[in-house]
């Protein structure tokens, strides 16, 4: 299988999540960033935290990227996920601002 390539920020969020790095993972994101996840935003540092601290990093969240198309400055990806909070495949969208990201969104499954 081909490796997929991110954009670099998008690949820290990546890398912090699967290190279990709650500092890097908020450090991937500008200081107005924010995770969507199915509607419900958390942005800023703390808010950014709280994600990673509820539904990722606290979760013990594995996260392998399956699939990733970038135009401009986002990057559609379809990813596995491993968690106390969900396990399956999910469909995510990074937004890329200079170095770091504006936003992770999980948008609902229909």
């Amino acid at each position: 299988m081909a490796e997929t390539i991110l954009p670099a920020p998008a690949q820290a969020l990546v890398d912090a999540i699967n290190s279990a790095d709650t500092e890097a993972f908020v450090d991937a994101f500008t200081p107005e960033g924010f995770v969507s996840d199915w509607g419900t935003v958390r942005s800023g540092p703390d808010g950014v935290r709280a994600w990673a601290g509820s539904d990722a990093i606290g979760a013990g969240a594995k996260m392998t990227v399956l699939s990733a198309e970038t135009e401009g400055d986002t990057t559609r990806i379809r990813f596995g996920w491993s968690s106390s909070v969900f396990n399956g495949e999910s469909d995510g969208i990074f937004v890329v601002e200079g170095d770091k990201l504006a936003s992770f969104t999980i948008p609902p499954a229909h």
